[in-house]
């Protein structure tokens, strides 16, 4: 198959499973490279099970293909192959000879016992690009501990922030750490894979899921440390900008997003309360900020008496930031979502429509944009194809050996 993209000619061997890993490969393979996915037979990837909803047939029987395994998967290639036998793993590294990134999310040492480890493979292999997904990472106290998308949202203090005010830590709906950590390990990925360009050098990247929940606290971490002052949870609301949150309107919630003054004051002319604009205690964000527990109940009041899609229109009509909560149903509906094409339809040799519809990449590029190749496979579906294509071939990578 001709591979479009600037990715195009970058092959990727993803041991990875669940959704840090497999979101990383995915984002590759939308940007042209060609994935192989491992997969132990007769289970795959464990999120294939990870339902209902499942891919369904022709007679709504659900096919064992879960939603959350359709998420992170397009764009690849499965290989059923059992790397605790010698044979698996000896497959492993022929494949390797044709390949220029690794991925794996083993726990620490993991690989090591099938001599699959970046340590086991970096002399046979130099220009090899092995980027390992752990929960805490290769080093310290917690190295050897599990990692899962709740635990890092837990440790790393994310959920410390999010919720109510007066109800318990709460956690970021979907699996933010598990896909920020796959965002960042597919940007280490492309900037190995220049240096191994430019050098002939590959190298091991470890990527820990609580380092990048920590690295995404973003404004809150950094004004805990300028402060050492531990921020509270709002709910909705700001740390830094008043006002700035949902309110309730008279038939359904609205966000404002007032960010200086001037808007401030044009926010307080719309909902007819201009006395709130030209209130000394109120007049700056610095002053919002301090004067934010009598300011809030202020607006709620006004807000409450108005229509949620006129308030909208007159913010939009005067340039003040806010707009609706949608649905997930309102979401894929839009215009927007169609205009800018996150809504995709791909076929798929299950679905008893033949087609199953996914989220679409986000990245928009001139010139190499990105595309939808493959749709995400069933499990072993590509052994065959794979192996006869690439095991008892002369390598394509320069993974040799480099001499002294």
């Amino acid at each position: 198959m001709h591979i479009q993209g600037p990715l195009a000619g970058v092959r990727i061997l993803d041991l990875s499973r669940i959704l840090a890993g497999p979101s990383c490969t995915q984002l590759l393979g939308d940007l042209g490279a060609d994935v192989i996915k491992i997969e132990k037979p007769g289970a795959g990837d464990d999120t294939r099970a990870w339902g209902p909803p499942f891919v369904e047939d022709e007679s709504g029987n659900a096919t064992g293909e879960s939603a959350y395994y359709l998420c992170a998967n397009r764009n690849k290639r499965s290989v059923a192959l059992d790397i605790a036998t010698q044979e698996g793993a000896d497959t492993v590294r022929e494949l390797l000879a044709h390949c220029d990134v690794l991925v794996e999310n083993f726990k620490v040492g993991g690989l090591k016992k099938y001599g699959l480890s970046y340590d086991d493979l970096k002399d046979q292999f130099p220009r090899l690009v092995y980027c390992s997904i752990t929960g805490f990472g290769q080093t310290g106290p917690n190295s050897d501990k599990p990692g899962y998308d709740l635990l890092a949202q837990g440790y790393g203090g994310i959920m410390s922030l999010t919720g109510p005010a007066d109800g318990e830590p709460t956690k970021v709906a979907v699996g933010i750490a598990d896909v920020m950590t796959g965002m960042y390990a597919a940007t280490a990925i492309l900037a190995a894979l220049r240096h191994s360009e430019m050098s002939g050098q590959g190298q091991h990247i470890d990527i820990a899921l609580v380092d990048a929940q920590i690295s995404w606290l973003i404004n809150e971490g950094t004004n805990y440390l300028l402060s050492a002052k531990l921020p509270v949870r709002r709910g909705n609301q700001h740390p830094n900008i008043v006002p700035y949150q949902v309110f309730e309107t008279s038939d359904g919630h609205v966000i404002v997003a007032v960010g200086n003054d001037s808007q401030y004051r044009r926010f307080c002319d719309l909902i007819e309360a201009p006395e709130l604009g030209h209130d000394e205690r109120f007049a700056t964000n610095a002053a919002r900020l301090k004067n934010r527990e009598t300011l809030i109940p202020m607006i709620a009041e006004k807000l409450r008496l108005l229509a949620r899609n006129s308030l909208i229109a007159g913010m939009e009509a005067n340039g003040i930031p806010g707009g609706p909560i949608n649905t997930l149903r309102d979401v894929f509906d839009s215009d927007q979502v169609a205009a800018r094409d996150m809504k995709i339809s791909m076929p798929h040799p299950l679905a008893g429509g033949g087609v199953v519809d996914l989220i679409g990449n986000p990245i928009k590029m001139s010139k190499t944009p990105v595309t939808y190749r493959r749709p995400p496979p069933v499990c072993g579906a590509d052994t065959k194809a794979v192996l006869d294509e690439f095991l008892n071939q002369p390598a394509d990578r320069k993974h040799r050996p480099v001499a002294s």
